[in-house]
């Protein structure tokens, strides 16, 4: 393992390289001070050969770890056949693709997209036009339901769905049809449902939200006030699908809670792609057209390819139940720790929060302090300390995580 680096200790060469990029770059982000130029497994390595634990997955879309040999394998074979026709015209591996996505989710239908925003976009007009044409919502008038502190990404729609100020400061006039409620409150999404609404849009776990966790039973009844109301639940997976949370998707930790439409995205495209797909019931999607929705890159021979590349390692490596170990062990182990730095741990399989006490400070020092110890993670929320490694770590690699944590929390 690597040595504790010097505080502040950067390399010339990656000082030049940070430079370039923020010279040529927007700037809307702000990144640990670290270049990486490899990957495998849960391991990183910048471009001085220093290795890193990371515990960031980019933000869950690595489940299956750095450049699986499975995923790989199926890059290379499909480079060398074919990439690109758009949907003007069908290819060979969207149709197993799709056939697969659906029975691991246990959906009838996908539309497949490239982005998890796009995903959420295209479920959230999939709601409306039904609301039109199956609910009898007058047009123009369809109200989606979504929470307080939610994340579907930086779109208009995205940051209109958002209740976050910094989200809407200096890009409005956001979209409207969003209605806002406090996460996890069933009484006041009782109270918002009205003859507009077509739709309730959650997380399961509020990720950006800082892995907030709603009570038992609330998915549950979310599920049954939909069907109460006649109105579609949609359930945000993005993030937390694909086993980073103990289950294959997380809503499968309440029975009873199966959304009308689901979207997915990150691990769906094997660390490697971006790919995404919103899911549902024939009698739902049939109310798109051909012309209704679409993407030029969605759904094209290479996404497929690798996503379902990307899903028979979730599924035939079990990293669902890895996961679900591997974050009891993390979790025990967190909590055992004794600091008054931290205010809680939470979190579901390797999907984990560890509230920093705001008296200490935010969360971005401990981050910089874990990076010069060979950890890499990000904060979310100034006080959330968020860890989420790829599915395929061990436990050695949790025990010394531990150690790295223990010392600097």
């Amino acid at each position: 393992m690597n040595a504790v680096m010097e505080e502040n200790t950067i390399s010339d060469r990656q000082q030049r390289i940070i430079r370039q990029t923020e010279t040529f770059g927007a700037h809307n982000y702000g990144p640990l001070p670290v270049v990486l130029a490899r990957g495998e497994g849960c391991w990183l390595e910048d471009v001085d050969g220093r290795r890193y634990l990371d515990c960031l997955a980019a933000y869950s879309a690595v489940n299956q770890g750095h450049r699986h040999p499975r995923v790989m394998r199926a890059v290379a074979e499909q480079c060398e056949r074919l990439t690109l026709t758009s949907r003007a015209f069908h290819n060979d591996r969207l149709g197993p693709f799709l056939e697969k996505l659906c029975h691991v989710a246990g959906m009838e239908v996908a539309l497949p997209m490239n982005t998890g925003a796009e995903a959420v976009e295209t479920a959230v007009k999939l709601a409306r036009k039904w609301g039109y044409e199956r609910r009898g919502v007058a047009r123009g008038r369809a109200e989606v339901i979504c929470c307080d502190r939610n994340f579907h990404g930086r779109t208009i729609m995205g940051v209109s769905l958002s209740s976050d100020d910094h989200y809407h400061h200096d890009f409005g006039p956001v979209a409207p049809g969003f209605v806002h409620i406090p996460f996890a409150d069933i009484d006041a999404l009782e109270a918002a449902v009205n003859e507009h609404t077509v739709a309730v849009l959650i997380e399961p776990i509020q990720g950006e939200g800082g892995i907030i966790l709603p009570p038992d039973g609330w998915l549950r009844a979310v599920r049954e006030l939909c069907d109460r109301h006649g109105i579609l639940m949609i359930d945000d997976e993005i993030q937390t699908g694909l086993g980073r949370t103990g289950h294959l998707f997380c809503h499968h930790h309440e029975p009873g809670a199966e959304p009308d439409i689901m979207t997915v995205g990150k691990a769906l495209g094997g660390g490697v792609y971006p790919l995404s797909a919103a899911l549902a019931s024939q009698d739902i999607m049939s109310v798109f057209q051909p012309g209704d929705h679409g993407s030029t890159f969605g759904g094209n021979p290479l996404a497929c390819a690798v996503g379902e590349a990307a899903l028979d390692v979730i599924v035939n490596e079990d990293l669902t139940a890895r996961s679900r170990m591997m974050g009891e062990r993390l979790m025990a182990g967190l909590r055992a720790i004794d600091s008054d730095r931290i205010v809680e741990v939470r979190g579901r399989g390797l999907l984990i929060g560890i509230e920093i006490a705001e008296a200490t400070g935010p969360a971005r020092p401990f981050c910089e302090a874990l990076m010069r110890r060979g950890v890499l993670c990000k904060e979310t929320k100034e006080q959330v300390l968020r860890l989420a490694p790829p599915l395929v770590i061990d436990s050695e690699q949790i025990d010394w995580l531990l150690e790295q944590l223990r010392a600097v929390l």
